[in-house]
């Protein structure tokens, strides 16, 4: 079987890519430069020639910033052939990929016809990027032919593709797409004939905690994204990123995912959501979103400013003493060094999967002068500090003013079940880890997905193994405990590995293991 992919993939000539529009356009930029014969079909034969015309001209900008040789962008534009209406004959057509709109009645039509004029060995493949392949297939007589190739656009700058099997797709054709994909020099992943997936699947535990954290009132949208982007490493904000791709998109592929998996907790979609998406709140394309937009360009509110009062002594409390004293002490703030504070100082906690009250309450500090301090970064970049309701208010901006003059930005949040960071990447790690716990791909792959589709640091193994399985556990299991809510349930991937010692990457012993 391996062998027969293999030499598919190295035999390919000639494909069609049916759909002229943006992503029909990246794909047979791609194929054509990865030495491919490219036929273009579209029912607006006018956007097939604009197509070409698209393409050359991509081609000849790479040429000019010495991405391509002239060489290689004529031999590539020799491999563009319009050809107009899609059903034109195929000849000797070895692939065909689909990119029309994204509905799946059209989808539908437009396979059953494929497989009636196309040649046995075409293989039919589609660029959906929701709806399942084994529906699309359902209707063919032979879904044995029919696989997902998902790209991602800009095509030719996106990396990734996912490669996605049927139920009924033939055993040896999603190795074959994989190594076309790899031919062409873009990385495949196998990913599930599943809701979403895996890149938009992994996606979900980023931006439906932010929603979460959003409706709870316990951080701003600007707060969010800046916690996201200077602890966790994010290119890209949570709320930024919704504005982005837009709510017209975002909220559907929220709910889609969320029934596709019968309301499991952790994918719930939010009300902010809905309404936001209703009410034309949309982001980029209407001018506001999360944030407003003036001639495309986002506003961001300032960065806080420090209040200008008279010092008071900082007590640290927890396993960060060390740390955080010592960041505090170049700043000239007396930091005391006590068993316990004296009744001037500011105190400061640092809660992990819990509220700075009921870390308070637990450790008998005072709550009238105790801030919450977020541990997690290592207070190296920003520093986000969690104000309760009986914080007394001069006491809160005495260590405000200590912090800030750490030179470090500092957020404002409101104390929650735990602090902002802790629940964004809690989340992300235990969708991941479900991903695994439900066999619906590989750790190597889910990870490598994350990281080219979206662009996270690391994948959210990786990421949950560099913070500490026990750590990631520890703050889901406080949340759970705190909200009753089971969206924090935790992974039986992530308990069990935590508890045997296991990298969240292991596989770990199977049943087939001791039966092979």
């Amino acid at each position: 079987m391996a062998e027969r992919a293999g030499q598919w993939a190295r035999d390919v000539r000639t494909i069609r890519v049916i759909g002229a529009g943006v992503m029909g356009r990246g794909i047979a930029q791609l194929a054509a430069a990865g030495g491919l014969t490219v036929e273009i079909a579209d029912v607006r034969t006018e956007a097939v020639q604009d197509a070409v015309v698209n393409i050359c001209g991509m081609y000849d900008k790479l040429v000019a910033k010495g991405r391509m040789t002239a060489a290689d962008a004529a031999a590539a534009k020799e491999r563009l052939h319009p050809v107009g209406e899609p059903m034109t004959p195929f000849q000797e057509c070895d692939l065909v990929i689909e990119a029309v709109r994204e509905d799946m009645e059209t989808k539908r039509e437009l396979f059953s016809t494929l497989e009636k004029v196309c040649p046995e060995h075409t293989i039919l493949v589609t660029n959906t990027s929701s709806l399942p392949v084994t529906s699309i297939a359902a209707v063919l007589n032979d879904p044995s032919r029919v696989a997902g190739l998902h790209f991602f656009n800009p095509v030719p700058l996106m990396r990734l593709v996912e490669v996605i099997p049927g139920a009924r797709t033939a055993e040896w054709i999603p190795d074959a797409l994989t190594d076309l994909v790899r031919r062409l020099g873009h990385e495949p992943v196998l990913a599930p004939d599943a809701p979403g997936f895996l890149v938009n699947h992994a996606g979900r535990g980023l931006t439906t905690e932010a929603l979460q954290i959003l409706s709870e009132g316990a951080a701003e949208p600007v707060d969010i994204d800046r916690i996201a982007r200077d602890v966790l490493g994010l290119k890209m904000g949570p709320c930024e990123l919704l504005d982005l791709t837009g709510l017209d998109v975002s909220h559907p592929v929220m709910e889609s995912i969320w029934t596709g998996f019968y309301t499991e907790p952790r994918f719930r979609p939010s009300r902010i959501g809905r309404a936001r998406a209703e009410a034309g709140l949309l982001g980029r394309k209407t001018g506001e979103g999360f944030y407003k937009y003036v001639d495309g360009a986002k506003q961001e509110p300032p960065e806080i400013t420090a209040p200008n009062v008279e010092a008071r002594p900082i007590w640290v409390h927890g396993d960060v003493r060390e740390e955080l004293g010592a960041l505090l002490s170049t700043s000239g703030t007396e930091v005391e060094s006590g068993e316990r504070p004296s009744s001037q100082a500011i105190v400061l906690a640092a809660p992990f999967g819990r509220s700075t009250v009921d870390t308070a309450l637990a450790e008998d500090l005072p709550l009238e002068r105790t801030l919450g301090i977020d541990p997690l970064g290592g207070f190296f970049t920003r520093l986000t500090v969690a104000v309760h309701p009986g914080l007394d208010k001069d006491a809160g901006r005495a260590g405000l003013a200590a912090l800030a003059a750490t030179g470090r930005a500092v957020t404002v949040v409101r104390d929650a079940h735990a602090p902002v960071a802790q629940r964004l990447l809690a989340s992300i790690v235990n969708v991941g880890c479900g991903i695994a716990e439900q066999r619906l791909a590989l750790p190597e792959d889910i990870d490598t997905a994350v990281r080219l589709g979206l662009g996270y640091p690391r994948g959210p193994l990786e990421w949950g193994e560099h913070a500490g399985a026990d750590r990631v556990l520890a703050i889901l299991r406080g949340l759970h405990a705190s909200t009753g809510d089971p969206r924090y349930r935790p992974s039986a991937w992530l308990a069990e590995r935590a508890a045997l010692g296991l990298p969240l990457t292991h596989t770990g012993t199977s049943p087939a293991d001791l039966t092979a």
